[in-house]
């Protein structure tokens, strides 16, 4: 009858030892000491081709030569050894595979930045209506995450909408671990009403929010492979009846996400959050001609503690002075 299942292997082959150095290592160990003649006798085999046979097991570090006789190692430490190379060796392996599929993935890039050449306009999908922008942005959240969000919101009436309507399902992704988002807003919008407490949630599950004098254009980018860019550059989603691009071709997406890189840079933080609240309270507190020493009584700390948050006001701010400080914080919306 013929035997149709593969025929099984001895595990030891795995380590390296084919069968013959496997029995010979079992002689070695049942002996365990012996010479070559000795062990050639027990394998009933050529003294020479059993000394070539000691010599390979000798360099696998399973058998020990000593003053002309062959003593095998414990087998937990002949083999655990073996065993040891084998994983390193498949280490290796995992690591030129990862290699392999991160060149691949550039290839896949190359591929498809020639294929949209070659076939014509980038793929631009028209999205109308805010549901649908917001709905989109977690779907994709969802596909792959996490997907890192980056917006600019350049006016009040953008940021009332994504305070009033929107913010919570991007917040409630975020605190998912779907997406994590950055938001370059006006100063401007930060005395809005419901502001600072949306702001202030995204800041807490692990967004950031960082505020320019005045943001070019309204823009956003998920991951690196989607974009969103509004009918006229320069203008907004309401005015628009949120109807924009949703442009999915990685060279714009990469410019976009350059440039929010940039504005980033240029952008100051929000001072909230533990140390930006006490530099909010010396600043609002000075603003009301209080002295340093009155400060410091009204919030129970010491005098130097409130030296040391002017100064780090003053940094936060670029400022030369406590009055330059004032001003720039007053513009910032900070004192609101």
């Amino acid at each position: 009858m013929r035997n149709d299942y593969p025929t099984m292997l001895d595990p030891l082959e795995t380590l390296g030892l084919d069968p013959a150095q496997t029995a010979l290592y079992t002689a070695v160990l049942r002996l365990h000491r012996a010479t070559l003649t000795e062990l050639a006798e027990a394998m009933d085999g050529p003294t020479e081709k059993v000394g070539r046979q000691l010599d390979d097991l000798v360099r696998l570090g399973v058998v020990d030569e000593q003053s002309g006789q062959y003593l095998a190692r414990h087998p937990a430490a002949a083999l655990g050894r073996l065993i040891a190379e084998r994983l390193d060796r498949l280490a290796e392996e995992s690591r030129r595979i990862d290699s392999a599929v991160g060149s691949i993935r550039g290839l896949i890039r190359d591929y498809d930045a020639g294929r949209d050449y070659q076939s014509g306009p980038f793929p631009v999908e028209l999205v109308s209506g805010a549901d649908v922008l917001y709905e989109s942005v977690v779907g994709i959240a969802v596909q792959s995450p996490p997907v890192e969000l980056l917006t600019a919101i350049p006016d009040e009436r953008t940021m009332v909408d994504f305070v009033r309507k929107f913010a919570d399902p991007w917040i409630d992704a975020q605190r998912r671990k779907l997406l994590t988002l950055r938001a370059i807003v006006p100063v401007s919008t930060l005395p809005l009403p419901g502001v600072r407490d949306q702001l202030s949630r995204l800041i807490e599950t692990g967004g950031g929010v960082r505020t320019l004098d005045r943001v070019p254009s309204w823009f956003m980018t998920a991951g690196p492979a989607a974009a969103g860019l509004p009918a006229l550059w320069g203008g907004n989603l309401p005015d628009h009846a949120y109807n924009f691009y949703l442009v999915r071709a990685p060279i714009v997406v990469g410019v976009l996400r350059t440039l929010f890189d940039e504005l980033w840079g240029r952008a100051v933080p929000l001072p909230w959050g533990r140390r930006g609240d006490g530099m909010v309270q010396v600043l609002r507190l000075a603003a009301q001609g209080m002295c340093d020493d009155s400060i410091a009584r009204q919030l129970g700390v010491s005098v130097r503690t409130v030296r040391a948050r002017f100064a780090d006001a003053m940094g936060e701010l670029g400022a030369q002075s406590r009055f330059h400080a004032g001003v720039e914080a007053a513009r910032r919306g900070w004192l609101t």
